[in-house]
């Protein structure tokens, strides 16, 4: 198949990494979360490939009704939540489980007169974004059981730092939510991806934080092969990455000491060379923040990228003697340069490249 910028999806790798986390937190209950597009590599293609997880999680409604009208059965939680009456409404029409942070949610609840929703209470254990304050747990905790728009209460919180094993920040917020979680009946969420595979007390997160119900963790990053530690690659972790960005080669010659390339002429090649033009850009999500040096993975070796990124090509350094042909593969990103990698060359983390490819031209999936 002839393509320029592609976003070679594998499925297989998904049921691997599943495999890594359940071994990470034996009996846990897995929330996939499929956000931005499955972190941009296809919401619906994911979610009808992980079969054997236990819920998706989605950032917004309209995700969800996405994946609802494409067939996605599986339980679905709203991670923001709803903002009216009416996405209550047609929320708790499609069974959604709803995440709730603020008190006009829970007055949205109060006055809801639909089918009774699964809520999920979010403690402000110190992200300071979303969320009720420790204080005010109890009483809202009390507040939700008394309401006949719930169906059932569980309880979850999200970590500021947990990439960062040992921060003192972590275990603060652990502290606090294990403050307002001891004694509860109920399901409880803690643990991200990094939380999921490197924090003390995941594993046995029931004896740990002293709560009986089920022990759900929330897996994006670590789901789709990509390590959330900056100190730790996906290999260390036994992650396999799902996206291989990739690009055909389309011209190549030769490159003269001395000669400026790209818009503003900002490389200057020192020594006669042969350029290679690669059909990727910022138009395809390729960022035009990565700097000369960025690796690219052609023909099983390294060749640097030199001047800017434009909208649908690339310059790289091929070395004088090459061999490469029009119409080789260059990787960008995925087997043998993993995006974690790249991401610093563009003063980037590896979320935002991801998430940020075009798919101009169809993703192609394979198992």
């Amino acid at each position: 198949m002839s393509f320029g910028a592609r976003a070679l999806i594998r499925l297989g790798a998904l049921e691997h990494n599943l495999g890594v986390i359940h071994r990470a937190v034996p009996g846990a209950k897995v929330m996939a979360v499929i956000k931005a597009n499955a972190y941009g590599h296809g919401k619906i293609a994911v979610a009808k490939y992980l079969s054997n997880v236990d819920s998706f999680a989605v950032a917004r409604l309209q995700e969800a009704l996405e994946l609802r009208e494409a067939g996605v059965e599986k339980p679905i939680v709203l991670l923001a939540g709803v903002c009216s009456e009416e996405d209550l409404h047609q929320s708790t029409e499609q069974g959604f489980e709803v995440v709730v942070h603020c008190h006009e949610q829970l007055e949205m609840l109060k006055a809801c007169d639909g089918a009774a929703a699964t809520v999920w209470l979010k403690i402000d254990t110190g992200m300071n974004r979303l969320g009720f304050h420790p204080n005010e747990a109890a009483e809202v905790l009390s507040m939700l059981g008394n309401m006949s728009s719930v169906a059932e209460l569980r309880l979850m919180t999200h970590l500021a730092t947990a990439d960062e094993v040992g921060n003192e920040l972590t275990q603060g917020q652990l502290d606090r939510f294990a403050s307002v979680i001891r004694g509860f009946g109920g399901a409880v969420s803690i643990a991200n991806s990094p939380a999921t595979l490197a924090w003390p007390g995941m594993a046995n997160a029931h004896e740990h934080f002293g709560f009986s119900g089920d022990h759900w963790v929330r897996t994006g990053l670590a789901l789709f092969g990509v390590s959330p530690y900056a100190d730790r690659s996906a290999a260390d972790l036994d992650l396999q990455p799902v996206m291989q960005f990739e690009a055909r080669l389309i011209a190549t010659k030769p490159l003269l000491a001395g000669a400026r390339v790209g818009y503003q002429g900002r490389y200057t090649n020192e020594t006669d060379t042969t350029l290679g033009i690669i059909s990727a850009g910022y138009g395809d999500g390729y960022s035009r923040h990565f700097r000369d040096g960025t690796p690219v993975l052609l023909n099983g070796r390294r060749v640097p990228l030199i001047g800017n990124v434009s909208m649908d090509m690339i310059a790289v350094d091929l070395g004088l003697d090459a061999n490469d042909q029009v119409g080789d593969i260059a990787i960008l990103w995925g087997n043998g340069l993993a995006i974690e990698e790249l991401a610093p060359w563009a003063n980037a983390i590896p979320y935002e490249l991801i998430c940020g490819v075009m798919n101009r031209e169809a993703s192609e999936l394979v198992i």
